[in-house]
């Protein structure tokens, strides 16, 4: 299982990338295997205001709906259009094209909240 060291990671199976005052937000290799052929992806709006681990979003699989989490709170600047088209890139690439939103981030203190690739690994019994 690929885990970056370089995210930061949630309990919920998101990934985020800090730049600056952006987080860049997509779904653990995990996740995607776990939910297997993803077909549909319905991101937040850019503009919309979003919480920190609060419902902003799903992600249909084959198998099952999930629900995406934001891991943290601010406004969406730029969505991953090309899901629209092609959901799949989620699987292929969950680390890069897959990635899902971007965000300003509100309270960049929130980030202590989030796993470190070590801390996720434990969290899903690959340690």
């Amino acid at each position: 299982m690929h885990i970056p060291e370089n995210l930061k990671y949630t309990r919920e199976h998101e990934w985020v990338k800090i730049e600056g005052d952006v987080a860049i937000i997509g779904i653990t290799d995990f996740a995607q295997s776990e939910l297997s052929d993803i077909v549909h992806v319905e991101l937040p709006t850019v503009g919309q205001e979003v919480t920190q681990f609060e419902p902003c979003g799903t992600i249909e699989a084959v198998k099952t709906v999930a629900d995406l989490y934001s891991p943290l709170s601010g406004e969406v600047i730029e969505v991953n259009e090309e899901l629209e088209t092609e959901p799949g890139l989620i699987n292929n690439d969950p680390y890069g094209q897959g990635w899902l939103f971007k965000l300003r981030l509100k309270d960049p203190e929130e980030i202590k909240n989030l796993l470190s690739a070590e801390d996720y690994r434990k969290h899903i019994g690959e340690a």
